[in-house]
């Protein structure tokens, strides 16, 4: 299924040069995110033999469409770009690609496989940055990226030569793989070279610099892909590596959640002294992403599932949330928190889309991100009371800065700087309702996507 998948988006490829490319790509972009959900029936890894070059679970199809799904929304978010004609074809080209690279990604069952496909997704980013980014500061926002990225994860292709080297395979497909050619100190500062690629990917606190940096200077296409996709190629590493090495995971749990859970309070407190909005939306995925890594970390079945829930959950919600910004932005050509109030008075359509992904963002019900959290919550209390004070903590601080954001932007008198004649197109809505969709009837059958494990 993967295969066919994979061979579908190819043809894509090649049949996006010809008229109309523009809406064929969108309209098969979705067709092939409905023909993906097929994978989520498949209860167990649909492989072969250990060395086979695909599998499939439900881990890695949930990802794989989520990556379909929002690809064809970055498409619907960028037709500015078509009516511009602003190098269109090689958007399209870029966008394409950077689907099968992730779609790769998910879908690969070797470690080498999937270190050239998780550094390769850099490429289409970067160029996404660089060649439709607003400012000149995307040169020093792509140099950042790069330089985190790929530094973090040069260890991990050690790790990678090592485990080959040790138990003569590098298939994910094979838990408890030995790591006996250690003694324990240089064990345990292995496996934090091994997940540091993924950490800095998701990024913990700490390793975050780069991640603002590229959701502002990126155009609108880049920070869904961004917030929606590559941060989840970190939470999926770290869930593939938990599976092969649980005990070297839950050892050094105390440390990593440590980090992660702090680190997202201090970044929920730096969330509400942001004056740029999607700065506090590019912050707030820190937060998220925190509540992943202790949930991998704890090798409880609560937590691993509501990783995989709260990734699905965000990459959603702060997809549609950056889309807002930019509708917002292209009215009033500001991104400032305090310039931009009054949507309410003069856009209430936008501005219900606001409410609706605010509340989803805090975790409020019905929403499949209230379903993640409390799985999340669950597997702290297991684990120690001591997690419930940053979890806590976070909790409140994400209520604040998301009322904090829908209060500032959408109440209080209008500035002059809106344009009073934008309206919201019907391309906006549509933008904006299949983001809703997923994120509020999955919660009806959450079981699709949380019970892999």
């Amino acid at each position: 299924m993967t295969a066919i998948i994979l061979s579908l988006l190819m043809v894509m490829v090649l049949l996006s040069w010809n008229k109309y490319f523009w809406t064929k790509t969108t309209l098969a972009l979705m067709f092939i995110s409905f023909l993906s959900i097929l994978l989520l029936y498949q209860p167990f890894l649909s492989f072969s033999a250990p060395n086979t070059l695909f599998m499939s679970d439900q881990l890695s199809s949930s990802l794989v469409t989520l990556t379909t799904w929002i690809s064809a929304l970055m498409m619907i978010a960028s037709s500015k770009i078509l009516i511009s004609q602003n190098k269109p074809l090689f958007f399209t080209f870029n966008t394409m690609l950077l689907t099968i690279i992730l779609c790769l990604c998910f879908s690969l069952s070797n470690f080498i496989s999937f270190y050239i496909m998780f550094e390769s997704s850099l490429i289409p980013t970067l160029i996404m940055i660089l060649s439709w980014g607003y400012q000149p500061e995307r040169l020093q926002a792509g140099m950042y990226l790069m330089l985190y990225t790929i530094v973090a994860s040069l260890p991990l292709l050690l790790t990678i030569t090592i485990l080959m080297n040790s138990n003569g395979t590098i298939s994910m497909m094979i838990p408890h793989m030995s790591t006996q050619i250690f003694s324990k100190p240089i064990e345990y500062m292995w496996w934090m070279m091994t997940i540091l690629a993924f950490l800095v990917k998701m990024p913990i606190y700490m390793f975050h610099l780069w991640l603002p940096k590229a959701h502002v200077e990126a155009p609108i296409a880049g920070s869904m892909v961004l917030a929606g996709l590559l941060l989840k190629l970190g939470g999926y590493g770290l869930l593939r590596m938990s599976m092969l090495y649980p005990m070297l995971m839950y050892k050094l749990s105390p440390m990593t959640n440590s980090l992660a859970l702090w680190g997202g309070v201090i970044t929920s407190f730096i969330c509400l002294r942001q004056s740029d909005i999607k700065s506090l939306i590019a912050y707030s995925s820190i937060g998220h992403m925190a509540l992943v890594i202790m949930g991998t970390s704890l090798l409880s079945p609560w937590g691993w599932q509501g990783a995989l829930t709260m990734m699905i959950a965000h990459g959603l919600s702060s997809s549609c949330l950056f889309a807002l910004a930019n509708m917002t932005y292209e009215s009033t050509h500001t991104r400032s928190l305090f310039l931009t109030k009054g949507i309410l008075c003069l856009f209430p359509s936008i501005s219900f889309w606001w409410f609706i992904m605010v509340i989803s963002n805090m975790a409020a019900p019905p929403s499949i991100n209230l379903f993640a959290e409390i799985s999340l919550l669950m597997s702290a209390i297991w684990a120690s009371n001591t997690y419930l004070i940053p979890l806590g903590v976070s909790s409140f601080l994400a209520a604040a800065y998301s009322l904090f954001l829908y209060t500032t932007t959408n109440h209080g008198s209008y500035s002059q700087i809106f344009n009073p004649m934008m309206i919201m197109s019907s391309n906006s809505f549509s933008l904006c309702l299949f983001h809703a969709l997923p994120i509020f009837t999955l919660i009806f059958k959450p079981e699709l996507i949380n019970s892999w494990f």
